[in-house]
């Protein structure tokens, strides 16, 4: 494994050639000593840029997915205070465009109530708008 606790994905850990056409994941990450959780997204890459004939030029490079713990404060400190390995970072879904990573950030952190249980996560903030790609989805929304 080229990186360490590594995301688990349908009971395997997650490598950069499992990607493949996905844009981002959401995510679960789950203190092994209280229990309590955090839900959240990520995406593969970042906006980058290169130098090509003098100009710069606009790319997406590798993000910081497999260290990043979460944006929460309250997460991040206790990855310091207890270490990584008390911590099972779980890939819950594999999304292909930004919005789906969205849509399903905040339908698990409304399924898991994290507003209403002891969790990591203090705020649920989306914004989503309907696309081809979302209206392709077999949410089980009936319109």
């Amino acid at each position: 494994m080229d990186y360490e606790n590594p995301w688990i994905y349908l009971d395997s850990p997650f490598t950069s050639d499992m990607i493949i056409a996905h844009v981002g994941f959401v995510y679960k990450i789950t203190n092994t000593n209280d229990g309590r959780f955090y839900i959240g997204k990520k995406l593969f890459t970042r906006a980058g840029y290169k130098t090509i004939k003098k100009k710069k030029k606009k790319i997406r490079v590798e993000s910081d997915w497999k260290n990043y713990y979460s944006s929460s404060e309250e997460l991040n400190e206790d990855v310091q205070k207890l270490g990584k390995n008390m911590f099972c970072r779980e890939i819950l879904r594999l999304c292909k465009s930004k919005s789906e990573c969205t849509y399903y950030e905040a339908k698990y952190q409304f399924e898991l109530s994290v507003l209403l249980e002891n969790t990591y996560n203090k705020w649920i903030q989306c914004r989503i708008r309907r696309n081809t790609q979302l209206r392709n989805l077999n949410c089980g929304i009936k319109s």
